[in-house]
């Protein structure tokens, strides 16, 4: 007799499991990637900033404006988005996102014109927040509920590990190519997780009567604000330190100047690992992880002023400022619950809220070391930040 394989109901169901999770991966891998262009996008100039100045005969300072100009394209794109497209099937949305990013920053590498490069560095901010909105919600909700968290820290691994991978290698090109160089390797990045996106992210229609007055609905939430608040203060508090990063390691921990790139490439190490684990907890409890990351923040923080003292803790401590990044899956998944029929702008604001955070840290991190309290004010600061973060937290559950 010829051999036969039988088929029963529980091997079809285990096949139809795998099935299910081989395209789940698939997808997520896609918006892994279109995240990773954008991320590589977003961090790359801040370490090409003197190839630009030359570039464009402007100082470096001047320069540092087209890293503001991004900033504040995210701020403004997010909600902007959001609303406008409300009703966009979802696919079809990140690929249109994924598009004019690509065509931005490819724009940008044809431009010699300081005032042109700031208006289209400002034009790829803008699908950022949105971009991140609705890749983690479409991830989130191929997931069962307890594997959300999972699911989102899976897409912002791609925004992680671009500071690990992605920056240095577009950093490379830069200095050996020229920065457009760094540009043309970020829009070829975002084209080709354009065409991943298209090839394996299922087409999934917008919400039933989604429509701009039903995302807007969300800026009537008091627990949407109160979670934006969350994270525009507490972690605030890592860009605090983490923008005067260079300096402290130079001027206090005594670091020579070349080693700074590989004590640097652990911060991404630590961002990799604490967005995973911190998806990880938020699965387990989303409350309890978030007042614990707020805590974990302030402790790390407080620490610096004596962690950068000498080179051993100085290096461990950068890991450790990389994790702090743990509390963003658990932020845009405490959006996602309290946002009701407005998912879509309450999870791309957090993307604002977070450069709200960039602009407030960077900002009093320097008020502080202007006044003469030295660079390692920066950690004390921070702590204060973190644990305003937390007090708005504690004020959110009592509402």
């Amino acid at each position: 007799m010829p051999n036969t394989i039988l088929t029963t109901p529980a091997s079809v169901e285990i096949n139809a499991a795998a099935n299910t999770r081989r395209k789940f991966l698939y997808a997520v891998t896609a918006l892994g990637l279109g995240a990773f262009a954008i991320g590589t996008g977003e961090f790359a100039m801040m370490g090409l900033l003197p190839e630009v100045a030359r570039g464009l005969a402007v100082s470096i300072p001047e320069a540092g404006h087209v890293v503001s100009a991004y900033a504040f394209g995210v701020v403004i794109g997010a909600p902007m988005f959001a609303v406008l497209t409300a009703n966009w099937p979802r696919r079809t949305l990140l690929i249109a996102l994924v598009l004019l990013f690509a065509a931005a920053n490819f724009a940008g590498t044809m431009t010699t014109d300081y005032m042109s490069l700031n208006i289209l560095r400002f034009i790829a901010g803008l699908p950022h927040g949105a971009y991140f909105g609705v890749a983690t919600l479409l991830a989130a909700n191929m997931v069962a509920p307890q594997m959300r968290a999972t699911a989102v820290g899976l897409v912002i691994l791609g925004l992680t590990s671009s500071t690990l991978l992605g920056v240095p290698a577009a950093t490379w090109l830069g200095q050996v190519w020229g920065w457009q160089a760094a540009y043309v390797f970020v829009a070829s990045l975002a084209a080709l997780g354009s065409v991943a996106i298209y090839f394996t992210v299922p087409e999934v229609a917008a919400e039933k009567g989604a429509s701009p007055k039903s995302e807007l609905a969300a800026l009537a939430s008091r627990q949407v604000w109160f979670t934006l608040g969350i994270g525009a203060v507490g972690f605030g508090g890592m860009f605090a330190v983490f923008s005067y990063i260079k300096p402290l390691l130079t001027e206090v921990t005594k670091l020579p100047s070349g080693s700074i790139p590989l004590v640097l490439s652990l911060f991404g190490v630590g961002m990799v690992v604490g967005s995973m684990l911190g998806a990880r907890l938020a699965d387990k409890n989303l409350l309890h992880t978030i007042a614990g990351l707020l805590l974990w923040s302030a402790l790390v923080l407080g620490g610096v002023s004596f962690a950068m003292t000498y080179a051993i803790s100085a290096i461990i401590w950068v890991f450790l400022l990389g994790t702090l990044v743990a509390i963003g899956p658990a932020l845009q998944i405490r959006l996602m619950d309290v946002a009701g029929k407005a998912q879509t702008l309450a999870a791309a604001l957090n993307h604002s809220a977070f450069n709200v955070a960039n602009a407030l840290g960077a900002w009093l991190g320097g008020v502080v070391i202007t006044m003469g309290y030295g660079w390692t004010s920066t950690g004390w600061l921070g702590a204060l930040l973190a644990l305003g973060g937390l007090a708005v937290f504690a004020v959110s559950i009592k509402k």
